[in-house]
């Protein structure tokens, strides 16, 4: 299993492909655009969530309401086109160095060639590996606008894990500065309030905290970031490998929250805590029981032991940055004219760690669903089930011998 996205943050429309994807696995439009408006969720987002109300198309690759083996092909489309069409146009250069935005009561200019890089983005490595003096070239790819399409690819692998009882979830804990420390499972009904949270945060009180810390920033000019959690109940033991550097689950995942734009860390369970522990304390026992089978009294771990799943709840937590497009700007310095500048700022959110603990469960979602894959093998959900249950019905007894 695999996949590809394409678009610019401006361009007409994002895309993916999803390759290998399983056949006869349900699919409901509503689904995957359930994720998508999750996604948008948050206090502190910017204008750009009151223009794009996204909405998935799927090209390829379902029928009838399941999937069917083939290439699945879904388009999001990017409704501030219409505006920055004259700006982004494929063949035709933009007439002019800025162009008015029609019915835009958000931005009333914009810029066609931007030249002054923004600290804390692409824009000046980007500028120098492709050798671009025109940023607009680096910034529309760069967007976070892009992981639209990786909810909807992480929509697909959250319907095939819970065809297997798998189920993944995010909360915000720490949001400018305010916070706890926690790392628990939530059910599906705490699931769900954590959603109507304006900052989707476990703790009301905190959520309130949180909120005014974004006021303050959007009265200073400036922008927040934070911690979030994701988590996933009902994995089995042995999903990932320990036999290979790249096959390791946690180094997976790491890698997939990492990639999103503004996430500078990520940690597992105690994480970097755990590095202030004894061994005695940091480490999970092993206990059985008939009733219960294996399990263990504790998950320093957060789930994952040897570059494996170990049967207990997934716990990762990732550290975003605050968002690096100020509209009081920083210093920067003109790529043409080696002048000091102003960097400038079209739109911006304040603060998206709450959007990001969704993209995060779209990308956690999509590594775990590709290694059930691996380890369950067949070419239909079926074929995967039939494997899934019979494996789990060996664990209580332990792993079978030679």
């Amino acid at each position: 299993m695999r996949f590809l996205t394409a678009g610019e943050s401006h361009g007409p429309a994002l895309v993916a492909i999803i390759e290998g994807f399983p056949a006869k696995v349900p699919v409901t439009q509503e689904a995957i655009d359930r994720e998508l408006a999750r996604r948008q969720l948050g206090y502190g987002r910017g204008g750009r969530m009151r223009i794009e109300r996204d909405q998935v198309e799927i090209l390829s690759g379902v029928r009838s309401g399941e999937t069917i083996g083939s290439p699945i092909c879904l388009r999001i489309n990017n409704r501030d086109w219409v505006r920055w069409s004259a700006v982004m146009a494929p063949f035709t250069p933009a007439a002019a160095d800025t162009v008015t935005l029609a019915a835009d009561p958000l931005l009333d200019k914009v810029s066609t060639v931007v030249t002054t890089p923004r600290p804390g983005h692409a824009d000046l490595s980007g500028a120098f590996k492709y050798g671009y003096t025109d940023l607009r070239n680096i910034i529309e790819r760069a967007s976070a606008r892009e992981t639209a399409a990786r909810v909807g690819i992480g929509a697909f692998a959250k319907l095939l894990l819970a065809q297997f009882g798998i189920f993944i979830g995010s909360y915000v804990t720490h949001l400018g500065g305010v916070g706890e420390d926690y790392g628990e499972p939530l059910t599906p009904a705490e699931q769900a309030r954590v959603d109507q949270s304006p900052v989707r945060a476990v703790n009301p009180e905190l959520a309130a905290a949180m909120v005014e810390a974004i006021e303050a920033a959007r009265a200073n000019k400036e922008t927040l970031g934070g911690i979030f959690v994701v988590y996933a109940t009902g994995l089995p033991p042995g999903l990932g490998s320990h036999v290979h550097w790249d096959r390791r689950l946690d180094g997976q995942l790491a890698q997939a929250v990492m990639g999103i734009p503004g996430i500078k860390g990520v940690e597992f369970g105690a994480g970097f805590s755990g590095a202030h522990l004894i061994g005695s304390r940091m480490h999970d026992p092993i206990h059985f029981t008939p009733e219960r089978g294996w399990y263990r009294a504790s998950n320093q771990a957060g789930g994952v032991e040897g570059g494996m799943t170990n049967g207990e709840p997934l716990i990762l937590r990732a550290a975003m940055k605050p968002i690096p497009t100020l509209y009081q700007g920083l210093p920067s310095v003109d790529l043409k004219t080696k002048e000091p500048r102003t960097a400038g700022a079209e739109r911006s959110d304040l603060t998206a760690v709450p959007a990001a603990g969704v993209v995060a469960e779209a990308m956690v979602a999509w590594v775990l669903a590709v290694a059930l894959h691996e380890k369950f093998g067949g070419d239909t959900l079926p074929e995967l089930k039939r494997a899934f249950h019979s494996y789990r019905e060996g664990l209580h007894a332990g792993p079978e011998g030679s």
